[in-house]
């Protein structure tokens, strides 16, 4: 083979290996994405199979509930079919019960009727999620014996029957075909959390020794209560698959509970980063504070990352001697007696400060005991 020929060889299988690193790279960040669309796939086939072969009326109606049903997770699959049985339901027989009792034999007589079965059930869904479907039961229970030529009582019982059929194929689907846990799911989003708090305390730490704008604070906090609300329902999604016996997992309560502490924390200090410390305090205590905020990111970061390892966690030593040197650092500021003349908002603006360093320092306490479990309830899974 030529030198020519060779190099061009080798540039074509350089540029194919490239290539498939970039696809199993971005097969890699949407795989939760990829399972979902599989398992969404696989549930609308088995629940048209299944309909064909026990030949229900509407087979539309069964392959859609298998499709809205399967969900992101095990735990959020049972959510929807729950909520989805319960409107159908509810729209089923109350629709189902107007029509019988209400004669609709000519246009007027449905128009009423749908007005009469629609109104109140529409009301049910604004108060209540679960009854969202109900409204669009009933037009189908009200309308269907139009096209299938058969009564309301009929249409609502079929309705039912579908509806079960197309969710119980999906928590099948959902439970047995590449299965996603909520648990798993949850334990990646408090590590996600844990990753932006270590981004964020240094920088609202800073605010209290440089001025910060006002806006950037405030982007923080609402970047941290939108990550803290998705943590918060992934995790209900775990206690909900542990409710229903879907999954053998240990009790995320605490590491959330945990996580929320630390969201206040972080809440505590932004508020006090509103202002900075007065000019004595902002040279002496930015060290100390700046060794605060990396220590406490540096622990924060390995806390996340041996979430998703499902390891024990990093020793806290290293925010331990930070914390130790800014407590120093402010009582040789009070051995000077640099606070006595000090308005009251500035004092209580340094002690708050302190008061929020010693609830982080307990809470990334118990932070470290809950990543230790959470390892070693994995740990004892895996030799179950």
């Amino acid at each position: 083979m030529s030198h020519e020929k060779r190099s061009r060889l080798e540039l074509t299988m350089s540029r194919a290996a490239r290539a498939w690193s970039w696809l199993r790279a971005r097969i890699h960040t949407r795989e939760a994405e990829l399972r979902l669309s599989v398992r969404v796939t696989v549930a609308a086939l088995a629940t048209y199979a299944l309909s064909e072969f026990l030949h229900v009326p509407q087979v539309l109606w069964t392959v859609l509930t298998a499709v809205l049903v399967t969900q992101l997770s095990v735990g959020r699959s049972v959510k929807a079919a729950i909520d989805y049985f319960i409107g159908t339901l509810g729209g089923a027989i109350y629709s189902g019960a107007v029509a019988a009792v209400t004669p609709h034999s000519s246009e007027v007589g449905v128009f009423v009727v749908l007005a009469v079965a629609i109104a109140p059930l529409a009301f049910l869904a604004t108060i209540n999620p679960s009854f969202r479907v109900a409204p669009f039961t009933a037009v189908m229970v009200l309308l269907a014996p139009a096209i299938t030529h058969v009564g309301s009582v009929e249409s609502a019982f079929y309705r039912i029957l579908e509806v079960a059929l197309g969710g119980m194929t999906a928590l099948v689907v959902s439970f047995l075909v590449l299965p996603a846990r909520a648990h798993g799911l949850a334990i990646d989003a408090a590590a996600r959390m844990l990753d932006f708090a270590a981004w964020a305390l240094p920088k609202l730490l800073a605010g209290f020794t440089e001025r910060l704008e006002a806006s950037s604070i405030r982007a923080i906090q609402v970047s941290l209560s939108q990550a803290f609300a998705q943590l918060n329902e992934v995790g209900e999604e775990a206690r909900r698959e542990r409710l229903t016996y879907l999954a053998d997992q240990p009790d995320l309560s605490p590491l959330l509970r945990i996580v929320l502490r630390l969201r206040h924390d972080l809440i505590m200090i932004g508020r006090g980063a509103s202002a900075p410390l007065p000019e004595p305090f902002q040279a002496r205590l930015a060290a100390p504070l700046a060794r605060v905020g990396n220590a406490a990111a540096e622990y924060l970061r390995a806390s996340a990352a041996a979430l998703i390892a499902r390891e024990e966690a990093a020793p806290l030593a290293g925010f331990d001697s930070a914390i130790d040197s800014y407590e120093d650092a402010i009582a040789s500021l009070r051995r000077e007696r640099l606070t006595k003349d000090l308005p009251s908002e500035a004092v209580e603006h340094i002690f708050g400060l302190g008061f929020a360093l010693d609830q982080l320092r307990q809470n990334l306490a118990e932070l470290e005991q809950c990543v230790t479990d959470c390892a070693r309830a994995s740990g004892e899974r895996q030799r179950l």
